[in-house]
C-alpha cells in the first residue's frame, strides 16, 4: 500500500543539525534506507517539511519509517494511505454503490 508521510522538523532540532553540517546528510541517509517512491521538501507551519511517498506491505513496518525521523530530528509525523489515479478508478464501483446507499 502506498503511504504518504508528512514529516515536520522542529526548527530547533533542524537548525542544530544544519549548524553541525548534518541536516542534508542525515535526511539523505534516512531516504537511502527508506527508498521512497517520491520525496519533496518544503515549508509548512513555519517548519522544514518533507512529503514522502513509500510503499508499505505490512503495518509492522511503520516504526521503521517513523523512528529515524523521530530519533534524528524529534519530528512530527503524519501517515496516511494514498492512491494513484489507477487506484481511484478501481474504487469507482464501490464509491458508486456507497453513494447510492447513503446519499
Amino acid at each position: 500500500m502506498r503511504i504518504l508521510m508528512k514529516i515536520e522538523l522542529p526548527v530547533e532540532a533542524a537548525n542544530a543539525a544544519a549548524k553541525k553540517g548534518m541536516l542534508g546528510s542525515t535526511i539523505q541517509s534516512i531516504l537511502e534506507e527508506q527508498k521512497p517512491e517520491a520525496a519533496y521538501f518544503t515549508e509548512m507551519n513555519g517548519r522544514r517539511c518533507g512529503i514522502i511517498v513509500v510503499n508499505l506491505d505490512d503495518a509492522s513496518k511503520i516504526p521503521a519509517l517513523a523512528e529515524p525521523w523521530f530519533l534524528a530530528f524529534n519530528a512530527n509525523i503524519e501517515l496516511g494511505p494514498a492512491m494513484i489515479p489507477a487506484d481511484l478508478a478501481k474504487a469507482g464501483a464501490d464509491i458508486e454503490r456507497i453513494a447510492k446507499k447513503f446519499a
